[in-house]
């Protein structure tokens, strides 16, 4: 009998800005040597941790979307805690107010606590009581749920979300488990993937694609709120020296087998 690895619960968010012929999408290049998806082009985001089910437990540092189907809270508080961690984008507002934290206190509140915060120094709930900040969860729009194939020796369970970009926050890689930032529409990320300058994991690739189907930032958005989202798990097989990945042909990813050239 063979164990299988568990799918670690983790999230992710597609932040994205209007430009004047469409929009872009915040990605990173991974470390080359990180583990999991090393070099790769990808959205920012992480696992959730402990401290993410203690913010649970303080409404008053959130501000939650409508209840229903979807993510639990766990995975909408690791999204944006992992975001402001890898990128320094922070998605809260100051308690009391209806408008995203300004850029430039969300520059110093970065400066203050987010290496402190990276390196388990102080919490994040910490960072939001100390600067009265409240996690705007409610701009989040679930948009996909992967989880890794069974039999690899590393898997997630991930939630990925939408989410306009708060206004003048450009992000900034860290330069540890990241290497660069870029802004760039989900056209330019594919055609770099196909180009050889940026590796893509498959479900970036597939969800880049879906996501270039919409016009601007408005679009996207309303596309994806308040819609079920089915749970993808790639079926790997192998056939000789061809390998396929198998999802459901239902998923809303134009395809039901693609070939999988991924390592």
């Amino acid at each position: 009998m063979t164990n299988e690895a568990p799918a670690r619960p983790a999230s992710t968010i597609l932040l994205l800005r209007d430009r004047a012929d469409g929009f872009d999408v915040f990605m990173m290049v991974r470390h080359y040597q990180i583990e999991f998806a090393s070099g790769a082009l990808v959205f920012p985001g992480g696992s959730v941790d402990g401290g993410d089910r203690d913010i649970i437990g303080r409404p008053e540092l959130y501000a939650s979307a409508a209840a229903g189907e979807g993510p639990s809270l766990e995975f909408q508080i690791a999204a944006i805690r992992e975001t402001f961690e890898e990128s320094g984008i922070l998605l809260a507002r100051p308690r009391g107010s209806n408008q995203l934290v300004a850029a430039a206190r969300a520059a110093e509140i970065e400066a203050a606590h987010r290496t402190a915060l990276c390196e388990n120094k102080i919490s994040f709930a910490e960072i939001l009581k100390t600067n009265q900040l409240v996690l705007a969860l409610d701009l989040l729009v679930p948009y996909a749920h992967w989880i890794t194939p069974e039999k690899l020796p590393k898997r997630f369970g991930t939630w990925f979300f939408l989410a306009e970009a708060p206004p003048e926050q450009l992000g900034m890689h860290d330069g540890k488990e990241s290497t660069d930032s870029i802004w760039l529409s989900p056209r330019e990320a594919l055609d770099g993937g196909d180009s050889g300058r940026f590796t893509l994991p498959f479900p970036t690739t597939r969800n880049l694609i879906r996501l270039g189907k919409q016009p601007n930032v408005r679009a996207a958005l309303d596309d994806s709120r308040g819609k079920p989202v089915p749970t993808v798990m790639p079926i790997m097989r192998r056939d000789g020296d061809k390998r396929t990945l198998t999802i459901p042909a239902d998923a809303g990813y134009d395809g039901e087998v693609f070939e999988f050239t991924g390592n």
